[in-house]
């Protein structure tokens, strides 16, 4: 919109259906989105208006809910359904907390997508060889980029904790600072926003695939999630002894309940079950435990008051609204209905049976596709409608025939 037009209040309108929009560009049927499919009001966030740093020319970005003409949110809406879990732990007098992190590959230009991902070109003429996990050198040539990013940060208002080289080959991970469920979500995803287009401006390519180097890491978006009384900010997950409590447990009995139902909503594409099979640091289980990276649901060391539950299942191309809201209701749900976990699991260890996940997009939609709770939680025109949509997605891979295909099989016909 033009700011004179955004400034008198003039309503921005969106096509219904744009809210099921596959990532190739297509819609699944009308009828998973009205068959009229009408309009929504797109209604800026006055919290969430932001001039963006980066560009030349003057230009703001507003975040928005999507609200049908009737005033209500619309069920098609992540950020509206994350504001509809935190509604549900609100008329309980408790509030979440959550945090992010995210991990991300910085790539030179990769103008034909047949060709393998490069690391940028490093400042000694060469390309980095993942040598440099936690390393606190700049040989990469990166300085200039990260230095406009942090700054661009400080103009957006996103405060960060950490930034550190990961495992991969010119991977990164940020650490935001936790807070409100829907403040991290706006932050997560305006922190995708400015990577990308900062990279842009510097002739590089960030890239949030959960997967998009063989034979290196992935790129995860852990969620730390606790819970505290509304009124006093105690975390009710530590009692005055500073021990667990049960509604500690109930809440990783819910998630433990409800992660393979939803590992859909966390790991919502073809390429996010590539990070998934290769377990170490990715785990694709429901089992839980003190401080090892191989369980899907990790309790970080840390003290009484900062006791929390990590979900380290979704990857970095998980939608922040729809990850953290699927996550705080599986554990929600769990609180309710007072679910007991299974017990701890240390060291290394066998996945049960009962504890493990899909490991397809295929199989992921299959189950989320007979799940009585996502409906129940998130409604059925939400799930059938996102089903739908990542169903085209499944299909339009498969219409693929990929490299490995014709460098492997085609010799065995």
């Amino acid at each position: 919109m033009t700011a004179e037009g955004f400034l008198e209040g003039r309503r921005l309108q969106l096509a219904r259906g744009v809210l099921l929009q596959c990532i190739m560009g297509g819609y699944p049927a009308a009828r998973f989105y009205g068959s009229d499919d009408g309009d929504l009001a797109l209604v800026a966030d006055p919290k969430q208006i932001h001039r963006l740093p980066w560009s030349h020319q003057p230009r703001a970005l507003a975040i928005c809910d999507a609200d049908e003409l009737s005033g209500e949110s619309s069920p098609l809406s992540t950020r509206g359904q994350l504001k509809a879990v935190v509604a549900r732990y609100a008329a309980l007098g408790l509030a979440p907390v959550v945090a992010t992190e995210l991990e991300f590959f910085v790539f030179a230009p990769n103008p034909d997508p047949t060709q393998p991902f490069q690391p940028p070109m490093g400042l000694d003429g060469r390309r980095e060889d993942g040598h440099s996990a936690f390393s606190v050198s700049s040989n990469n040539g990166l300085r200039p980029f990260f230095s406009e990013v942090y700054a661009c940060m400080a103009a957006l208002g996103l405060p960060r904790d950490t930034f550190m080289h990961e495992m991969g080959v010119s991977q990164f991970e940020i650490n935001l600072l936790h807070g409100d469920p829907l403040l991290l979500a706006d932050q997560t995803f305006l922190f995708k926003h400015l990577l990308k287009e900062v990279a842009l401006k510097h002739g590089l390519t960030v890239v949030c695939m959960a997967k998009p180097l063989a034979h290196t890491p992935g790129s995860s978006m852990h969620i730390h999630q606790s819970v505290v009384e509304a009124d006093s900010g105690r975390n009710v997950f530590s009692d005055e002894a500073g021990e667990p409590t049960a509604a500690f447990r109930h809440f990783l009995g819910g998630q433990q309940a409800c992660l393979a139902d939803f590992t859909a909503l966390f790991a919502p594409n073809v390429n996010s079950y590539q990070r998934l099979c290769h377990p170490f640091a990715s785990p694709n289980n429901a089992c839980w435990s003190h401080d090892n990276r191989a369980a899907g649901l990790r309790i970080p060391a840390s003290s009484p008051v900062a006791r929390r539950v990590e979900n380290r299942l979704p990857g970095a191309d998980a939608n922040p609204y729809l990850a953290i809201a699927a996550s705080l209701a599986a554990g929600l749900y769990g609180i309710e209905h007072r679910l007991e976990p299974s017990a701890a699991i240390q060291g290394e260890f066998d996945v049960p049976d009962n504890l493990s996940l899909p490991c397809t997009l295929h199989a992921a939609l299959e189950r989320l596709k007979r799940s009585h709770l996502a409906k129940e939680l998130f409604g059925a025109e939400f799930i059938e409608g996102y089903i739908a949509s990542k169903t085209l997605e499944l299909t339009s891979f498969f219409d693929e025939i990929t490299p490995w295909e014709r460098h492997v099989l085609a010799a065995q016909a």
